[in-house]
């Protein structure tokens, strides 16, 4: 977990986007958290882009194309639970998208992600 903010921290600050850190730093966490909680994947990859110099995409990468992230009522009595919501939150958007494809097995993964708006720092 500290490898992936670590990452992120270092990109965004390497875009000049300081102000954004901390911000993309919680989004990472709260993205591998869901996919090592949520998922039986061994292992996953992070992924950080910036596909304009408005936007920064934060990544994670699993195995399990099944399970796929989704919004449900969380009790107030629970103290977890509340991930997607605080990506949700903080995001100006967020989603998946499955990966690879085969005419029997189907997707072999997918990408949960999550996307900020930044001013651009160049």
């Amino acid at each position: 977990m500290e490898e992936a903010r670590r990452l992120v921290h270092q990109a965004v600050c390497a875009w000049g986007l300081e102000g954004q850190s901390e911000t993309a730093a919680l989004l990472i966490s709260e993205l591998v958290t869901n996919a090592i909680t949520h998922t039986p994947s061994r292992s996953i990859r992070v992924v950080v882009t910036r596909p304009s110099p408005s936007l920064v995409r934060l990544a994670v990468v699993d195995r399990a194309p099944g399970l796929v992230p989704e919004l449900r009522p969380v009790s107030t009595e629970t103290e977890s639970g509340r991930g997607l919501y605080l990506i949700d939150a903080l995001a100006d958007r967020w989603g998946y998208d499955l990966l690879g494809s085969h005419p029997t097995r189907g997707a072999w993964g997918k990408r949960c992600w999550a996307e900020l708006r930044v001013a651009d720092a160049g």
